[in-house]
């Protein structure tokens, strides 16, 4: 029988450690979509797959402005929502997902964003991910959205492995006490962006480094001497 390869885990201690270290850097962690209410964050999260928050925020600036609402978003119509969106990607089938989704909106739900994820996944174009992003900004739930940054922290350092972002969510509900919760998700997808990157993390500068698992460690890149001026 062949041998099954074990995952290496971090303990309780550890992840309580790593969540302190984030907490005493950055107390409250924002999300970096811009919206007004949870209507545009909803629209935001949804247009956000597979493209970045700062395109998000300038095509959807004006779109706003236009449509902060249910009744104005379809009031605006498909071919004016595909027109301010075209700059992100696949954004024909996000259009349709918005107009679909704004007006499922209007019929089931008074126009309101629902503050539950059954009701939120049954709209067009929301999945777990988009769901537990609403929750968590606008409705102050403790859930984990797992994006591609979050799933490549929790697995390279050994805080959370997973072979699915389900699994890697699961397993963090289990790892993050619950007094950092709220924002544990904030924390690791901001570290996986900025300094746990795909290609090369910059472990140099990690202020996780200590606890994480993964190796070998990025050194610090040799930086050139600056030229002496006399």
């Amino acid at each position: 029988m062949p041998r099954v390869k074990k995952v290496k885990t971090l303990g309780r201690a550890e992840a309580e450690a790593i969540f302190e270290r984030f907490h005493d850097i950055e107390p409250e962690p924002k999300g970096e979509l811009d919206y007004i209410n949870a209507f545009t964050l909803l629209v935001a999260v949804v247009l956000s797959a597979q493209a970045t928050d700062v395109g998000v925020n300038k095509a959807t600036r004006r779109l706003f402005e236009l449509a902060p609402d249910p009744a104005s978003m379809v009031a605006l119509g498909l071919e004016a929502i595909t027109e301010h969106i075209k700059t992100i990607g696949l954004f024909r089938g996000k259009a349709k997902n918005v107009l679909a989704l704004s007006q499922m909106l209007i019929d089931l739900h008074g126009g309101e964003v629902p503050a539950d994820r059954e009701a939120l996944e049954a709209l067009p174009g929301v999945g777990r991910k988009t769901a537990n992003v609403v929750l968590n900004i606008f409705f102050k739930q403790p859930t984990i959205a797992v994006d591609t940054h979050l799933f490549r922290v929790g697995n390279r350092t050994g805080l959370a492995p997973g072979k699915t972002p389900l699994d890697v969510e699961m397993a963090l509900t289990r790892q993050v006490p619950e007094r950092f919760m709220l924002h544990a998700h904030h924390w690791l997808i901001l570290h996986g962006r900025y300094i746990c990157k795909a290609r090369k993390p910059e472990c140099w500068r990690c202020p996780i480094s200590q606890w994480c698992l993964f190796e070998p460690k990025t050194p610090a890149p040799n930086l050139p001497l600056a030229k002496h001026v006399g």
